[in-house]
């Protein structure tokens, strides 16, 4: 694969390029050692495109899976007890929340990085509360999402987000005070 579009989000790319210039190095080979061309697998079953083969974003994700795994790099994961004390007095909790939990898929010397071949919530959830969530408990200071451009994600199922997009609505979106530096890869097969 390819890295086709690259956004600094928050100076994502500026404090990685500079705290992390090494860890970005195994980034870009990550990358470049998954051969998308063995992950188009999956046969469309959907209206639009009955028949056609598209990548496998599950397939895709193992690869990058080992490939992270080989260098080192590992996922980060954090239970979550979620309080009960804002229901209401009169609401009595049917269910418990054990084992609940939030996972960074790869973490390395603070620097976490997310694979999103995923709905576009995922993405937005990624870099605007989980890798700050991640920061705030002392796992990361940066993070880097690794999300496909259009013309890769129109070679997968319907609904699969994209770079563009992603970069659109951060860019109107904006950065707040709590957001943490992240730069935003956008690969291509």
């Amino acid at each position: 694969m390819k890295i086709a579009g690259i956004y600094s989000f928050k100076d994502g790319e500026e404090e990685i390029t500079k705290n992390y210039s090494i860890l970005l190095t195994e980034v870009n080979a990550v990358i470049k050692a998954v051969d998308a061309s063995v992950h188009k697998v999956k046969v469309s079953k959907e209206k639009t495109m009955t028949g056609r083969v598209l990548y496998s974003p599950p397939s895709i994700n193992k690869a990058f899976k080992a490939e992270f795994s080989a260098r080192d790099w590992t996922p980060v994961r954090v239970a979550c007890d979620y309080p009960t004390t804002h229901f209401v007095k009169e609401y009595k909790i049917r269910s418990t929340n054990k084992g609940a939990f939030r996972e960074m898929d790869f973490v390395k010397d603070k620097l976490g990085i997310e694979v999103q071949f995923g709905k576009y919530a995922f993405m937005v959830y990624n870099v605007c509360a989980k890798m700050t969530i991640f920061r705030n408990l002392g796992h990361i200071n940066c993070g880097i999402e690794i999300v496909p451009v259009k013309a890769f994600a129109d070679d997968m199922s319907t609904g699969v987000s994209y770079f563009e997009q992603f970069v659109w609505d951060l860019e109107n979106r904006g950065a707040a005070d709590i957001d943490i530096p992240v730069l935003i890869l956008g690969i291509d097969a």
